[in-house]
């Protein structure tokens, strides 16, 4: 008996191969080769696209069916949505649920993230953040009434609403910009360095929370009680219809991001971004590390 066109239509897309990208930084490539080689364990076939370019791209490639898969950031959804001043952003619990609840009806499912927020923060230079007891934004605060603080950072981190300007108005300072060595680019590792070694006088700058360079150098990362920032904690985020077809995927990556929390990913990181490794290498590294 001949098979029937939905059967024939369902064994087609069982060899189809789940297309796998990331975004361009080095954290999107390690979370992607991730992905990538977790699927292979578990047999899906798999297509890998990585560092296929930045957000905007990415995302257009998953809604239009280019790719079926990708790591991104619970915050990011915010702007998806055009919610991004909602409060439920700046809560990791009510942040995850509301970027899945976004695109349910869009076909996409967000599986579940890691225990690591890489939004801005600000990191301080070790032996003043020791000296002056700095370890929050409220004591940051503090410390720039007192004139302690000088911050290298981004003209974007300097002048976007979302970045210092949230900072400032969540606890009450204002940074004196004469105080601020501004950045035209957004390298955290440029502004990272000079809080960490002084330079130009500097001893803050502008970090993002799972930068790999925190764990090489003596910095102290302000954290951030009252929520002035947006959570962003990295997901997979999959076309429903292929954890329809191959549902071992989605255990196995729930499984796997629960593992990368804050200290692993920023460890994880550094073994790229400082110490030259490629992302393929830590990941399959990584996972060889992991018990069975």
């Amino acid at each position: 008996m001949a098979l029937s066109t939905a059967a024939l239509s369902t064994a087609a897309l069982a060899d189809q191969p789940v297309v796998v990208a990331s975004k361009v930084d080095g954290e999107g490539a390690l979370l992607g080769n991730l992905m990538v080689m977790v699927l292979t364990r578990l047999g899906v076939p798999v297509t890998a696209r990585l560092q296929l370019g930045p957000t905007r791209i990415v995302r257009t490639a998953l809604t239009a069916g280019e790719i079926d898969a990708y790591p991104e950031y619970t915050g990011n959804a915010g702007f998806f949505s055009g919610t991004d001043a909602d409060p439920r952003w700046r809560r990791a619990d009510t942040a995850y649920a509301a970027a899945r609840a976004f695109d349910a009806g869009r076909g996409l499912t967000w599986l579940k993230p890691a225990p690591a927020n890489n939004t801005w923060q600000i990191a301080v230079k070790g032996d003043l953040a020791r000296a002056v007891r700095l370890a929050t934004m409220a004591d940051f605060a503090g410390a720039v009434r007192r004139d302690l603080i000088e911050l290298c950072a981004s003209a974007e981190f300097v002048e976007s609403p979302a970045a210092l300007p949230s900072f400032e108005r969540a606890y009450d300072f204002v940074m004196p910009r004469e105080r601020i060595v501004m950045l035209p680019g957004g390298d955290t590792a440029v502004t990272l360095r000079a809080a960490a070694q002084g330079i130009s006088g500097v001893n803050a700058g502008m970090v993002y929370g799972t930068d790999g360079a925190i764990a090489a150098l003596d910095v102290a990362v302000m954290s951030d009680p009252a929520g002035a920032q947006m959570v962003y904690e990295p997901a997979p985020v999959v076309r429903t219809p292929v954890l329809d077809r191959y549902p071992q995927i989605a255990p196995a990556l729930d499984r796997l991001f629960a593992g990368l929390d804050l200290a692993t990913l920023r460890r994880l990181n550094a073994q790229v971004a400082v110490e030259g490794d490629t992302p393929e290498a830590v990941a399959r590294r990584y996972l060889g590390s992991l018990a069975p």
